[in-house]
């Protein structure tokens, strides 16, 4: 094929892939929220004095993950429907995604919480703070430095996974650039194609992890001078 024939055919593609690129940056925003909320809820879950709470959280982070993530997508949209409970394709990638990375995020919030120095929450309870109120205003704020570049990273990972949900036709960038391979059969133009999207909707991501993490480290090093 020469480059002119396939400019001519890239410009055919581009308005299909774009409208799919779209629907993943869709799903991927709706996915992360979802696991940066549900997250949260294990990370303080496992944290809790209650034991029962505590060992639920953790089976369900060590159960997600170690299966795979096309399993979880699969018993979410196969498995809930051979139960009559019928989820549409996008629904589904997104519960599935948000659910996985709920198990990182949990992990990435209870590492940022536990570097958090102890006497933090005794000073707060010192002065009258109840336990949710020094983790709130106190704990949680100072966490956040710590856990922001690891949570920018899983963005970019689940920005890259979503391109399982084709596999159970989510519409989403993947999906579509199968589609038009089985109509041209041009695979390799295709994937070539559709790899310099994601690397365009990523790299952007990439930037931020790395202002975040010379951020992090700049914060670091002024805790370490005044102390």
């Amino acid at each position: 094929m020469s480059p002119a024939q396939f400019l001519s055919l890239a410009r055919e593609w581009l308005p299909q892939l774009t409208v799919a690129a779209g629907q993943t940056l869709k799903m991927t925003a709706f996915a992360y929220v979802l696991g940066a909320v549900l997250g949260l809820l294990i990370a303080l879950g496992g944290m809790s004095r209650r034991r029962w709470l505590s060992g639920l959280c953790r089976i369900y982070i060590e159960f997600i993950r170690g299966t795979p993530t096309l399993t979880q997508l699969f018993l979410i949209y196969f498995g809930l429907a051979s139960l009559g409970i019928v989820i549409p394709g996008f629904e589904a990638a997104v519960i599935a995604l948000g659910a996985h990375y709920a198990a990182y995020m949990a992990e990435a919030y209870r590492s940022g919480i536990a570097a958090v120095d102890r006497g933090q929450s005794e000073a707060a309870q010192a002065i009258g703070m109840r336990h949710g109120q020094a983790m709130l205003f106190i704990i949680f704020p100072q966490a956040v430095r710590i856990v922001l570049p690891p949570m920018a990273n899983f963005a970019i990972s689940l920005l890259k996974d979503t391109s399982v949900a084709s596999l159970i036709a989510a519409p989403e960038l993947m999906m579509r650039a199968n589609d038009i391979t089985s109509e041209y059969y041009l695979p390799m133009q295709v994937y070539l194609i559709t790899g310099a999207m994601y690397l365009v909707m990523a790299y952007p991501l990439s930037l931020g992890v790395r202002h975040l993490e010379r951020r992090a480290g700049r914060h670091r090093r002024l805790i370490v001078d005044a102390a």
